[in-house]
C-alpha cells in the first residue's frame, strides 16, 4: 500500500482515538494527575500503530500523525464543551458513557 494512503488512515485513527481522550482531559483540571493521563495514555496507541502499519519513523510521519493526535484531543474538548452549553444535562467524563446515557433516555 503507498505510504501516504497508510499514513492517511492511521492519522485517521489516531484522531478518532483522542476524541474521548480530549473530552476527559476537558473536564478536569490542568496539570493534574488525570489531565496528564488524559494526553499520555493515547501514546502508546500511536506507537503500536506506526510498528502495525509499518509506517516506521519517517521524518515525514511525524508532523501528519502529531496533527492528527492534537486534531483529535482539540475536537473532543470541543464537543464537551458544545454538550455542556447546548444540552444542558449532567455530563461525565466519559464520552463513551455520556453517549450511552442519551441513547438509553431516548429509547
Amino acid at each position: 500500500m503507498n505510504l501516504y494512503i497508510k499514513l492517511f488512515f492511521v492519522s485517521l485513527a489516531i484522531f478518532i482515538f483522542n476524541i474521548p481522550f480530549g473530552y476527559w482531559r476537558k473536564n478536569v483540571k490542568k496539570l493534574s494527575l488525570q489531565w496528564i493521563l488524559a494526553i499520555h495514555l493515547p501514546v502508546p496507541f500511536v506507537i503500536a500503530l506506526r510498528f502495525l502499519s509499518g509506517l516506521g519513523f519517517q521524518l515525514i510521519t511525524y508532523p501528519v500523525l502529531v496533527g492528527g493526535f492534537f486534531a483529535g484531543q482539540f475536537i473532543g474538548a470541543k464537543i464537551r464543551d458544545w454538550r455542556m452549553k447546548n444540552l444542558k444535562i449532567p455530563l461525565t467524563s466519559c464520552l463513551i458513557y455520556d453517549i450511552y446515557s442519551v441513547i438509553k433516555n431516548i429509547l
